[in-house]
């Protein structure tokens, strides 16, 4: 239990900084990029934001609100919910080292978020934290990436 709280504590302290210094915006040789980025970009404005349990903005967000009007955005229209998403047919899945910014992070089947870097991803974390990004962790990591159809290579 210790350790837990500990882990706890430490990731928010991290999500805390990544919040305030914005991630690393890397070029990248990906010219099928253009739609996730609009995506992600989306998302980003987002940021600070409170996640709110079915919200899909404009004031809060809960994780498949937010990707799901991300990508509205880039006139990309997924299900609404993380489970409609891996039920569908529009998502491709990819490894954790094929993942870019704007691809999608899945933590099982009930939280979704947006990957910024292979470890770093960025979304609505849950009921009373503010949108922002997070540091994955021996305790709280994605366990399946996936790429959108129609949001660049594969």
């Amino acid at each position: 239990m210790f350790y837990r709280k500990l882990a706890m504590m430490l990731c928010a302290v991290l999500t805390s900084v990544i919040f305030i210094a914005g991630p690393a915006h890397a070029a990248t040789p990906d010219h099928g990029l253009r739609l996730r980025v609009l995506a992600y970009d989306y998302a980003v404005a987002q940021a600070g934001k409170w996640y709110c349990w079915g919200g899909t903005g404009p004031t809060c967000y809960d994780c498949s609100g937010l990707v799901y009007e991300a990508y509205l955005y880039a006139h990309i229209q997924l299900p609404r919910t993380t489970y409609g998403m891996l039920a569908s047919n529009q998502l491709i899945r990819i490894s954790q080292a094929q993942a870019r910014r704007g691809d999608l992070a899945f933590y099982g089947d009930g939280h979704v978020e947006m990957v910024d870097t292979p470890t770093i991803m960025f979304g609505a974390e849950t009921t009373g934290t503010r949108i922002g990004w997070t540091v994955s962790t021996p305790y709280w990591h994605p366990t399946a990436f996936y790429r959108v159809r129609g949001a660049g290579r594969t």
